[in-house]
Formats: structure tokens, sequence, C-alpha cells
């Protein structure tokens, strides 16, 4: 299936009812919000679009909403944030994996096991590993995680982003999921939160019937969109911008059969 170059979501917005965004490589680099993107919820606002921020930020949404904020984003569109961090807590605070847990992530995501605290635990004690991300002094290399682990793989792993790298500015930077794929490698069995595994979707899914996925990551966004049958609209100055820029447009549908993915829509940056 060729996938059609659109200008602006102005030129399809009126086939959908409803939108879910990817934050982090479309609407914010990390640093600084996209205006472009900015304008198009601006658009969707004032026609009545229903639209999710859909992100697999490890962390409540209510964090994210903070640091939406610090990036100058607009209060009434932060509501619509939802990330995969808030979805893993509602299994989380319901011992669905046991009650002790081994936290494998930086201190920056600590509000994620606020109320649960006094389950962390040490490794050979736990019932479970809860992987946000990386240790803040183990950042570079995945060698150390396995290491880590390697004597750990008969526990279950709950990561809550299942994103392998993001880019903050231009610096390409290791996520959960690289963390729990090594954990894999391992033998270890690993249970994630966010795109493109269902449950994420069908929490923001209420009663609308053509809803368009907008994301950067094809691993995440666009096979998520797969799964749960929607159109998809991909964004091309994100993760995979060096994989598609070196490319021309008629070399894109071989790159997604590499991926074995489908896109209806693609665009450089979202805009309007």
């Amino acid at each position: 299936m060729k996938i059609k170059l659109i200008k602006g979501l102005s030129e399809i917005q009126s086939e959908y009812d409803a939108f879910f965004i990817d934050l982090w490589g479309v609407v914010h680099n990390g640093i600084e919000l996209n205006s472009g993107a900015i304008e198009v919820l601006e658009n969707l606002d004032k026609l009545n679009k229903r639209f999710v921020l859909l992100s697999n930020a490890p962390r409540p949404s209510k964090s994210v909403q903070k640091f939406l904020l610090n990036l100058k984003m607009k209060e009434k569109f932060i509501k619509h944030v939802f990330t995969s961090g808030e979805a893993a807590l509602q299994n989380l605070k319901k011992n669905v994996y046991g009650e002790k847990f081994f936290h494998l992530g930086p201190k920056k995501d600590n509000d994620l096991i606020e109320g649960i605290e006094k389950n962390k635990t040490s490794l050979d004690k736990s019932d479970f590993i809860l992987c946000t991300g990386l240790l803040e002094n183990e950042t570079s290399s995945l060698d150390y995680y396995k290491s880590l682990l390697i004597n750990y793989n008969s526990l279950k792993m709950i990561c809550t982003n299942p994103d392998l790298i993001v880019h903050r500015g231009n610096k390409s930077e290791y996520c959960a999921g690289s963390v729990a794929a090594t954990f894999e490698k391992l033998g270890g069995k690993v249970i994630y939160f966010g795109k493109p595994y269902p449950e994420i979707y069908n929490l923001c899914i209420k009663n609308n019937k053509n809803i368009l996925a907008i994301g950067d990551n094809i691993r995440t966004d666009i096979r998520g969109a797969n799964r749960m049958n929607l159109d998809s609209l991909f964004i091309i100055n994100g993760i995979h911008k060096e994989e598609f820029t070196n490319n021309s447009s008629q070399n894109y549908d071989k790159i997604l059969d590499k991926y074995n993915v489908q896109i209806k829509y693609y665009q450089k940056s979202l805009s309007w």
C-alpha cells in the first residue's frame, strides 16, 4: 500500500473522530515544543475533536503534565495526557504481579511508586522487577544490566516504557525497552505497558469509531496502530529520521516491509 504525503493534518482531519498523538518526537523533542504540533492541538481543540497525548513515559500522567507545563504547553492541553506509567500503575496498586519489587530506573521515576514505596526491596527479595529506565550512573551501555540481571531471569519484569531509544534534542538515549530486551535475551519474561501493546489503547478508546494514530516510532506508535486496526500518520523527522531522510519516498515501502508495518500517511513534522 503506497503511503500518502500530506502537507498538513487539516487535509484529512474531517475523516476522523479522534486522534492518538505521540508526545516525544512529535509534540516535543525533550527540550522544546514543536510549534507546528501545538498549532495542530489548537485547531483540533477549536473543532471539538477528541485527542489523547499518548506517551510511553514510565511515570504517572501527572508527572508528564508538569514536564509539559515547564515547556510552556497551555494548561488546556495538559488534561489530554495519558502515559504507559499510568496504565501500569493501575495494576501495580492491585499487587497483580506480587507485592515486593525491585525498582530498576532513575530516581526521577520514583513518583511511579508513590504509595507503594514500602514494597520496594532488593533483587534477591523481590517478587518482580519494575523497570522504568536506566540507572543514572549506567546510561552509556547495556552491559551492566546483563551482569545485574543474569541470575534473576526467573522473575518477571514489568516494563513501563517499551521504547528502545529516544532523542533528547540531537542526543540519543537508551530507554527501559532496551533493558527489557536485554532481560529477554537472558531468558527473562517481560510484561510491557505502553505502545504497541493493546491495554494502553483500550484504556483510551471511548465511543470513537474513526481514530488516527500519529507517531514517529515504527516499533511502538505505528505497530500499535496496526495491531489496533487504526489508521496511522508517520512523522519522519523523529526517531527514524536518518533511516528515512537517506532514502527517497519511492523506497519508503521497502523500509516499512522490513518492519512489517503499514502506514496510511506521512509528514516530515506534524503541522496543520
